[in-house]
């Protein structure tokens, strides 16, 4: 799990952003969708401030393996930025390709005092390098209100340009943020109904 949430990160490493308000066209998929299960409450893989729905056969862990990799590494400004984006720092991952494709959610958390929800989204995708045609949107679910943005991360290293989808909520414990991405643009648009699971059914833990 390590080795693959370090090259997922190093792929893009957090410096600066370019994000504006535009649309991402094709943001939304129109498949649903099955639920395999709940995370963030007792119990689960990962205990977080929220719980949202996972989508079938896709494999959540928590990062505090990592973490302590993280932890002994000769560079601490490196380990770190491969674990925090922005107000944020990444505690949860819920891995897709057990269900067949490329890709994660993952989910990272803040504290208290962050910022309301669309702050600490804007900071989240300002901290990721070259964003750009940014198109942010509110949402409400589980007595939460949040911001979701739908965005294109273009990596230096591949010279390619992917869809990434992001969304924001502040409970009483600090900010969440769920963050989708993938191989490249397709791998995204196959995996945005999981997202979509995830924000429907999002609530305080």
């Amino acid at each position: 799990m390590a080795l693959a949430l370090l090259a997922g990160l190093l792929t893009g490493c957090r410096v600066s952003a370019r994000a504006t308000d535009v649309s991402v066209s094709g943001a939304a998929s129109e498949a649903a969708a099955q639920s395999g299960g709940t995370v963030g409450g007792a119990g689960s893989a990962c205990r977080l401030p929220v719980t949202f729905d996972t989508a079938r056969g896709w494999r959540a862990e928590a990062v505090d393996g990592l973490a302590a990799v993280a932890s002994n590494a000769p560079d601490d400004d490196l380990a770190q930025s491969l674990l925090r984006q922005g107000p944020v720092t990444l505690v949860c991952e819920i891995d897709a390709k057990p269900a067949g494709a490329v890709g994660f959610l993952r989910v990272s958390t803040g504290e208290p005092g962050s910022g309301d929800a669309g702050a600490v989204l804007r900071a989240f995708v300002a901290a990721e390098t070259h964003t750009g045609r940014a198109r942010y949107r509110t949402f409400s679910s589980g007595g939460l209100t949040g911001m979701r943005v739908d965005y294109v991360y273009t990596s230096d290293l591949l010279g390619e340009s992917k869809k990434e989808s992001a969304l924001a909520v502040v409970t009483a414990e600090g900010p969440v943020v769920l963050h989708l991405g993938g191989l490249d643009s397709a791998e995204h648009q196959e995996m945005l109904p999981a997202f979509e699971l995830a924000r429907q059914t999002l609530r305080p833990a």
